[in-house]
């Protein structure tokens, strides 16, 4: 007996967690990720894994396979966002949102209109950027004074390195005129000295007593939005970067409980790096949560001008960035993940940054024998963004080696603005994806998320593509850098897999390997570069169980 079945949202429940036990999938071009045999007509799935991939003719018979028809829709091995902030993806959904805004005005309108709809308590949001505004200038105190006066707001920048508080919340965290900007942040200041409310980068923590304490219910409510944006997006699996390790627990008990309905790759804040290290790498359910990295900053973004140069900044001549922590604070820490077999995973974004961190992995991994390290030589230690390099700093990735953890989206939002911060010649090594991929560096595709949308097809697109979703890319935005579809593909399949040690389970669809599948409305394979973006996932298979399925 076969019985075809179509299915909505799944999560909020435990139905994902019951695995089905035989599944037939067939109804369009499946692309399996596989050199030797890049498509087929059906897949047979049982009990989690893949037991066929072929043709119709050959797929073995089995009694009461359950068969899911893709009704024309495209699949893909599942497709895993290899950077992104689950915990922010949920609150982007449960707080105040200015993605999208295009001007000072709407911004603040939007503060206006949440502030009478939640009289009481601090005001929280983010997504704002000032690059594409008519008043082409950072939010200020005075700006949130008038929308929402006599509140404490805080309002993240959209790339998470800068935030803009009001008068009250400056008042409430004691910052004034004669307020000293710790190590690696800045407080702008207006010409009468006195702070014009922005924070940059470590200036940040400053307000961090300011945010509203999250209950525990409020919290999980947070990581269940995050499940269901993600796998309605299509995403199999996310790289949790920087996962504050007071949630770890959290999210292992909301897998064995049956609410986490996609696979989940931790990086810890530096808080559990001890903890991490000395306990060793941490999986549960089946493999379903896992914790084996630490993230660690080395300098700001390039957006708020916190990325760390070489040279000045060419529309800011007075300042070079800012690096976040010392090679005699770093490698040490480095050197204990190592001999205790954590992986590392650290935020570089301006050619400063990258060519410290570089250097820096170096010092660590000859300080520390093979024979010391649990990996041995396998380490696979990250650079997350890898945005703006020096072409003879190329080398490094190659040679030690180092994954590159990048992000498309990034690309097509900064050329905007990227110019005028690098100028011409600093964007030869800007978003570089092809010519590290032609060394033979693995790079790993992320969203970044909420910094940006998240969606898959974006992502694909710009990688793709290299232009904005207007189709604009400007005279000087290196068009060679975008890469074929395969390896696009790769970025959001295969080398996430290998990034996480997981490639032997996870990236292809081959026999043996777990059945995490996505398909979406366009073939990315095939379709004009224009249409992918207006696309949208039709289906999110973790484990054999749909865990999403368009309607």
């Amino acid at each position: 007996m076969i019985r075809t079945f179509a299915l909505t949202l799944l999560l909020g429940s435990a139905a994902w967690s019951a695995q089905a036990q035989e599944l037939l999938i067939r109804g369009g071009t499946i692309y399996t990720g596989v050199a030797a045999q890049p498509t087929a007509e059906v897949v047979l799935v049982q009990d989690g894994r893949i037991a066929y991939v072929g043709p119709a003719s050959g797929a073995p018979e089995v009694e009461y396979a359950e068969t899911l028809d893709l009704l024309g829709a495209t699949m893909f091995p599942g497709f895993t966002d290899g950077h992104a902030h689950l915990d922010g993806i949920g609150w982007r959904e449960l707080t105040l949102n200015l993605e999208g805004s295009a001007s000072v005005a709407e911004a603040m309108a939007r503060l206006a209109a949440w502030a009478e709809a939640h009289p009481e308590g601090p005001i929280v949001g983010r997504g704002w950027i000032e690059t594409r505004w008519p008043e082409s200038r950072f939010l200020t105190a005075a700006d949130l004074d008038a929308a929402a006066p006599g509140r404490v707001v805080l309002l993240g920048r959209a790339d998470g390195h800068a935030v803009v508080a009001s008068s009250a919340a400056l008042a409430a965290a004691g910052i004034d005129a004669s307020t000293a900007a710790p190590a690696g942040g800045e407080i702008l200041k207006g010409p009468d000295g006195r702070p014009t409310g922005l924070l940059v980068d470590a200036a940040e923590q400053l307000v961090a007593g300011l945010m509203p304490q999250a209950d525990p219910e409020a919290l999980r409510a947070a990581y269940r939005a995050g499940f269901r944006v993600e796998a309605a997006y299509g995403w199999t699996g996310v790289h949790f970067m920087s996962a504050p390790w007071k949630d770890i627990p959290l999210l292992e008990a909301m897998a064995e409980a049956g609410e986490a309905p996609l696979r989940i790759y931790n990086s810890v804040t530096p808080d559990g790096a001890t903890a991490l290290i000395a306990g060793g790498p941490r999986s549960v359910a089946d493999g379903r949560i896992i914790t084996r990295a630490i993230k660690y900053y080395a300098d700001g973004a390039l957006g708020s001008r916190g990325a760390a140069l070489f040279e000045p900044y060419a529309d800011r001549p007075d300042t070079t960035g800012l690096m976040q922590i010392t090679e005699q604070e770093i490698v040490p820490l480095y050197q204990a993940a190592l001999r205790g077999g954590i992986q590392i995973a650290t935020h570089a974004i301006g050619d400063r940054g990258n060519a410290s961190v570089a250097e820096w992995y170096q010092q660590a991994l000859a300080g520390v024998a093979p024979a010391d390290r649990p990996n041995g030589a396998d380490v696979r230690w990250r650079i997350e963004h890898a945005q703006i390099l020096r072409p003879s700093d190329y080398h490094w990735f190659r040679e030690l080696p180092i994954i590159a953890s990048m992000q498309p989206s990034h690309a097509i939002g900064d050329l905007h603005f990227a110019p005028a911060r690098l100028g011409d010649a600093r964007l030869d090594g800007a978003y570089a994806w092809h010519s590290l991929v032609d060394l033979g560096v693995v790079v790993v595709g992320g969203s970044d998320a909420p910094v940006e949308r998240g969606a898959p097809l974006i992502e694909f697109y710009a990688a793709i593509a290299r232009a904005d979703l207007e189709g604009f890319q400007g005279p000087d935005w290196r068009p060679g850098e975008a890469v074929d579809r395969a390896t696009a593909l790769k970025m959001f399949t295969l080398w996430p897999a290998y990034a996480s040690f997981r490639e032997t389970e996870l990236g292809t669809i081959e026999v043996g390997k777990r059945a995490d599948f996505t398909a979406f409305s366009v073939d990315l394979m095939t379709a004009p570069a224009a249409d992918i973006p207006k696309g949208h996932a039709t289906l999110t298979v973790v484990d054999g169980v749909v865990v999403y399925r368009a309607d």
